[in-house]
């Protein structure tokens, strides 16, 4: 019986369990001392690696939020480039509608007036105007388009609007001068955007003669596009086209001629 406590005993107290109790025993007093007397040692020895992993940290962070951010930016960048393009091009609208008001008429008198409705929106051979009453527009003030080429005669008038017939209108007539020799003629309105005229045989006018108004001076109101003649007849028909696009006329002058409704 004695025997075999020594041997448990011996067994308990063997080198390999001896020496790591007494490693443990002497880490912990150790520890426990270290805690005692410098209470912050651990603090201070592992706050650099503790700063050191929130930075890096903080740069992955940034490293993958810039991958966001940059499409955020192309995003951004995109939709200012649009902007750009959509205001550029209201510069050139702008552009464009200062160079039409500098070469409606190369006079000061007038008023001029933005075109609210053309053919088809408006009816045939009439444009609605943006100026009125209000504005000093009366009936039978004549209307001139770019390069101040004649159009027609106003023949409504409301305080903020009117409406302009065009010579080009059924039953509008006014007098003019066509070709080189400026014979005189009555320009007569067909309908549908289209004038004609009748000059004798012997005045030999010809497809793409001018057609001129009186305004000041002779204005060109269009050009012969046909010459329509009966052998039987002494004199020839002339089929003429306005001289401005009347689908695309944005802006007008006008002024008071003396000119009125027949």
């Amino acid at each position: 019986m004695k025997k075999t406590y020594l041997i448990r005993r011996n067994a308990l107290l063997s080198p390999t369990n001896f020496s790591w109790g007494a490693f443990a025993l002497i880490f912990s007093i150790f520890l426990l001392l270290v805690r005692l007397v410098a209470p912050n040692l651990f603090w201070t020895v592992f706050t650099p690696i503790f700063r050191a992993s929130d930075s890096l940290s903080e740069t992955s962070y940034l490293f993958f939020n810039s991958f966001g951010n940059t499409a955020k930016l192309a995003f951004q960048n995109e939709k200012l480039i649009s902007e750009n393009t959509a205001l550029a091009n209201e510069n050139r609208i702008l552009i464009k509608k200062i160079e039409n008001l500098s070469g409606l008429v190369p006079y000061d008198t007038g008023i001029i007036a933005g075109v609210v409705a053309r053919p088809p929106e408006s009816a045939y051979d009439t444009l609605a105007l943006s100026a009125g009453s209000a504005d000093g527009i009366v009936l039978g003030m004549k209307v001139f388009g770019i390069g101040n080429v004649p159009l027609g005669i106003i023949s409504a008038v409301y305080e903020n609007f009117s409406r302009a017939t065009l010579f080009s209108a059924p039953r509008m007539s006014t007098n003019g001068w066509v070709g080189n020799a400026s014979i005189p003629i009555t320009i007569n309105g067909a309908g549908a955007g289209v004038m004609d005229a009748s000059v004798p045989r012997s005045a030999e006018i010809s497809i793409g003669d001018i057609v001129y108004a009186p305004g000041p001076g002779m204005l060109p109101i269009g050009r012969v596009v046909r010459v329509d003649s009966d052998a039987s007849s002494p004199s020839v028909t002339l089929r003429i086209m306005p001289a401005l696009n009347l689908f695309s006329v944005a802006w007008v002058v006008i002024r008071d001629t003396g000119i009125s409704l027949p």
